[in-house]
């Protein structure tokens, strides 16, 4: 197994309800699971292989509740990348190279029955956790905006956060409300001011690290 290290910050947006009940255990609000994310890699490593500075990201949907399995993704990894980053940034997203239901990327791969080519395209990537925004553009595949949840009455910003201590994806995530639009193979169809999320990825080959590692 080669050894393979990602710090990094992930902006995510699916069709469910804010809080989104997957990080409850629970079922989807709507009964099915639509998502698209990315994320943009500050540090991190593939065996000798540099990820620092790229951007990678993914639209994944399945028929009823992840668990059931038969999704279909595809994966978009960064242009500028070289070949050999290209390679181990695939590779980590597909779950390779990784335990067991170590990482948000191994479920997804083992819930996926159908895996489209992975693009290579430029990706335009902004969030700050903190303020709860955030834009994802991958041309010719998918937009994804995030922006704070609203009070409805007041339309004040609403703050919540997610904390999951055990978790194979972050440890603290803030919530957003996410609208995607996508052009792709994978379409998603209900991602309109739904749950999003922003938080920190500090992952490797056994799973999440603490996030001062």
């Amino acid at each position: 197994m080669t050894p393979w290290e990602i710090h990094a910050i992930e902006v995510s947006n699916c069709n469910c309800a804010y809080g989104c009940p997957c990080q409850f255990n629970a079922l989807p609000t709507y009964g099915t699971c639509e998502a698209a994310g990315g994320f943009r890699i500050d540090s991190g490593y593939y065996g000798d292989v540099s990820l620092a500075g790229l951007h990678a990201a993914f639209t994944v949907k399945w028929p009823g509740p992840i668990h059931e399995g038969n999704g279909e993704i595809q994966i978009i990894i960064d242009e500028r990348a070289t070949p050999e980053q290209r390679l181990a940034v695939e590779k980590i997203m597909s779950g390779q190279d990784t335990e067991d239901m170590a990482t948000i990327f191994w479920v997804i791969n083992a819930m996926t029955s159908t895996n489209h080519a992975t693009v290579f395209k430029p990706i335009s990537l902004e969030a700050d956790m903190d303020a709860r925004i955030g834009r994802i553009v991958v041309e010719d595949v998918f937009e994804l905006e995030a922006e704070p949840i609203k009070n409805p009455v007041t339309g004040a910003e609403h703050r919540a956060r997610i904390d999951i201590p055990g978790g194979f994806e972050f440890a603290i995530a803030e919530m957003a409300s996410g609208t995607t639009s996508t052009k792709g193979i994978v379409e998603l169809t209900n991602n309109e001011g739904t749950h999003a999320h922003i938080c920190e990825l500090h992952l490797n080959n056994s799973g999440m690290l603490p996030t001062n590692a």
